[in-house]
């Protein structure tokens, strides 16, 4: 185990605080109706301010609702990244997309050969997973090169958007179908089958099952499928449309395209490796919208930006140790996109996942294994040759996506809990902690549906997120951090903290 040199500054603590938005008091504001009195003390004795966390500031389009993936990304790169929908759009609005020779190529076979394409991923507006427009650009570009066959497997969302409004987009993408010649739905599969990232391939092998073979439950439309849906549009029964023989209307065969449409990897990535498992003998091409983190390579139409010279990279040119630390729902968070997208092992880096021993049920047990996040933690801060524990704590967040109010406002009061011992900690071991969140969702748990009746909503919001530092005992800090800040700050006052200057690549600034 390589040694770490923490004499040129004081060691400290990054706490991320998924989902720890700010807003004022008011109906469907979990964070202010918790009690909280450590996060709100801090707040208000130590040095703190409000950091922006999406749209621009991040590298999103304006009034995009931030994430994980980038709130983490941009953490660690000390600058905004343009995300992967950003990219995505500027080929949309520029036509390079429309002449992507990668996908020209592929339509191009399809119409000589009459062969289907396959469009797969999430169906709403929500811009965190995937955007329904970008639906319709493939739609007309497919039917602009010829293409006849076009099915879409459709899956509903619930999450990023409110529940119980799958119809409303589906209907869109009905519309998209008429505005351009072409498409039909094929399937319709909630999220909870179709975006597990949880490692339960037989929620994934509903899905999958679906759309290569037709199996599975049918219907006859969209209408049908929803009416059925007991559990909202999270889990809608992976269904597949029939026609009035009670027939598929669509299979997958040799010589057809597969097209992914989601731009976030993720919760794709599951859903793609057991599809590219299942027809590895059969002649069908497999490509993706972006860049996917998948066991095997899958051709991708839009490339993904540099995210290197950042916090990680710095910790590794000066010799210092980190310590990673967050639950399953959260781990590559903290490692692989804190990190910049980049999986390698590090020397100066040990990364501890935390792993529950049942399923998990977020509003029974709005608590989670976050008692075992803190144990880490503390016994990482108590390390001599540490000089930084980063660690997420996913409660606020990962609760706050299944829309119940109450199970969040107990997700937030035991973070409250667990973060008290966390400071103890760090007092008693002479460091400092930046605490931060990544993006905003607790603070708002409803939203107006098409109609304009409030909904529970369990999504991502444009709101800004705290940040303070609480200092080690006996260190000089100022009074207050700098206003006007956003995500990208971050990794530049980390490094402040640690005696270290800021990398050339990173645009942000100190908060100190």
């Amino acid at each position: 185990m390589t040694g770490s040199d923490t004499s040129a500054g004081t060691p400290g603590i990054l706490l991320v605080l998924d989902g720890w938005g700010h807003a004022a008091p008011g109906p469907g504001n979990a964070l202010t109706d918790a009690h909280t009195p450590v996060l709100d003390a801090i707040a208000a004795k130590h040095p703190s301010t409000f950091v922006e966390a999406s749209g621009e500031h991040v590298g999103l389009l304006p009034g995009t609702v931030g994430n994980s993936e980038i709130g983490h990304m941009v953490i660690g790169a000390g600058r905004p990244l343009d995300y992967d929908s950003v990219l995505v759009q500027r080929q949309i609005d520029s036509g390079l997309l429309r002449d992507n020779p990668r996908l020209t190529e592929a339509l191009d076979r399809l119409a000589a050969d009459s062969g289907a394409l396959h469009l797969i991923g999430q169906v709403s507006d929500g811009m965190i997973h995937a955007h329904v427009d970008h639906l319709h650009e493939l739609l007309s570009i497919a039917a602009s090169r010829g293409v006849k066959r076009v099915w879409v497997h459709a899956i509903t969302d619930g999450r990023d958007v409110a529940d119980r409004t799958a119809g409303h987009y589906l209907g869109r993408v009905e519309e998209f179908f008429a505005a351009t010649g072409t498409g039909a739905l094929a399937t319709v599969s909630g999220r909870g089958y179709g975006l597990d990232k949880s490692g339960d391939l037989e929620l994934t092998a509903k899905v999958s099952e679906a759309i290569t073979d037709g199996k599975g439950a049918t219907a006859r439309d969209y209408q049908q499928v929803l009416a059925g849906a007991q559990n909202g549009d999270v889990w809608v029964t992976p269904t597949v449309l029939t026609d009035a023989d009670g027939e598929p209307l669509a299979t997958v065969h040799d010589g057809d395209t597969i097209l992914f449409t989601n731009f976030r990897s993720d919760r794709i990535q599951q859903l793609a490796d057991d599809l590219v498992q299942i027809l590895t003998d059969t002649d069908v091409d497999i490509l993706s919208l972006t860049q996917y983190d998948t066991q095997a390579a899958i051709p991708a139409l839009v490339g993904r930006a540099d995210a290197s010279g950042g916090l990680a990279d710095a910790l590794e040119t000066h010799g210092l140790r980190s310590v990673r630390i967050a639950e399953q729902e959260k781990f590559e968070h903290v490692t692989y996109y804190i990190n910049g997208r980049d999986d390698r092992a590090r020397e100066v880096e040990e990364h501890i996942r935390i792993t529950a021993d049942t399923a998990p049920d977020y509003v029974t047990r709005p608590e989670m294994n976050l008692a075992r996040v803190t144990e880490a933690v503390t016994a990482a801060a108590r390390r001599d040759d540490v000089a930084l524990v980063i660690a997420n704590l996913a409660n606020i967040d990962v609760v706050g996506h299944t829309g119940d109010h109450d199970a969040t406002v107990k997700a937030a009061e035991h973070t409250d809990h667990e973060v008290e011992k966390i400071l103890t900690a760090a007092a008693a071991t002479g460091r400092w902690v930046l605490l931060v969140g990544d993006h905003g969702n607790a603070e708002r748990m409803s939203k107006p549906g098409p109609d304009g009746t409030p909904l529970p909503y369990g999504g991502h919001t444009t709101n800004p997120v705290p940040a303070v530092v609480v200092a080690a005992p006996g260190q000089l800090l100022p009074e207050h951090l700098a206003d006007g800040g956003s995500l990208a700050d971050i990794a530049p006052t980390v490094l402040h903290l640690l005696g270290r200057p800021s990398s050339p690549a990173m645009t942000g600034r100190s908060l100190l």
